[in-house]
C-alpha cells in the first residue's frame, strides 16, 4: 500500500487532528529486550536529514520506518531497536523536526496545539507530548516530546507560530502557551 501524506494541518478540525495523531501504528519498542548491540552507522543531522554510512537516506518511507524504532535513553544516547538488536544512532540535536503547528480548541474552549513532524506524524502537545525550552534568551530552542524519550526541535517557522500563539494569550514578560490543559513556559532556564 503506498504512503499517502497527511493533509495540511490548517484544513483539519481538532477531531481530525486527534484521529491523525492516533492513526500511526507503532511497533511495541518498549516491550523489546534485544540481546545484540552494535552501531547502526546512521546519523540524524540537526536539519532532520538521515544518513547511513555517510550518505543521505532519500526515501521518506525509509525514514518513517526507522523513526518508529527510535528511542533515547536517560543519558541522551539514541538507539534503533528491533526485537533482536539495539543499534546506536548518532543524533546531532533532536531525532525529529516539528515543521508546522496549528491551534484548535476543544469542547471546553481549551487550546490544543497540533504539530506536524518531518515524518508527517501529527502530535498534540499535552501530557504525553510536552513542550520544553532550552538555549538562552538570545538563542532559544523549543522541543516537543515525541515518544520513548525522543524529541522534535521546532524549526524556525514553527517556532514563530508558537511565539505568535503565546503572544495572543500571555504577556511578553511571562511568555507561555497552553495545550490540552497544560501550561508551558517559553522562557529558557538560566
Amino acid at each position: 500500500m503506498p504512503y499517502v501524506p497527511a493533509p495540511d494541518l490548517a484544513a483539519l478540525t481538532l477531531a481530525e487532528l486527534a484521529e491523525a495523531a492516533a492513526a500511526r501504528r507503532l511497533p511495541p519498542v518498549e516491550q523489546w529486550t534485544p540481546t545484540q548491540t552494535g552501531d547502526s552507522l546512521m546519523r540524524i543531522a540537526a536539519d532532520g536529514t538521515w544518513f547511513h554510512d555517510g550518505g543521505p537516506i532519500t526515501r521518506p518511507a525509509m525514514v518513517r520506518a526507522f523513526s518508529a524504532l527510535l528511542m533515547r535513553e536517560d543519558d541522551g544516547r539514541h538507539y534503533l531497536l528491533t526485537p533482536i538488536e539495539k543499534l546506536s544512532i548518532a543524533v546531532d540535536d533532536a531525532a525529529f523536526l516539528a515543521t508546522d503547528m496549528q491551534v484548535r480548541h476543544d469542547g471546553a474552549g481549551r487550546a490544543v496545539l497540533a504539530f506536524r513532524l518531518n515524518t508527517d506524524e501529527v502530535l498534540l502537545a499535552g501530557p504525553d507530548h510536552r513542550l520544553r525550552t532550552a538555549g538562552t534568551a538570545e538563542v532559544p530552542a523549543f522541543y516537543l516530546g515525541v515518544r520513548h524519550g525522543t524529541e522534535a526541535r521546532l524549526n524556525r517557522s514553527t517556532y514563530a507560530q508558537l511565539i505568535d500563539q503565546a503572544l495572543t494569550v500571555s504577556p511578553i514578560e511571562a511568555l507561555a502557551v497552553e495545550s490540552a490543559g497544560l501550561r508551558f513556559a517559553l522562557a529558557p532556564c538560566a
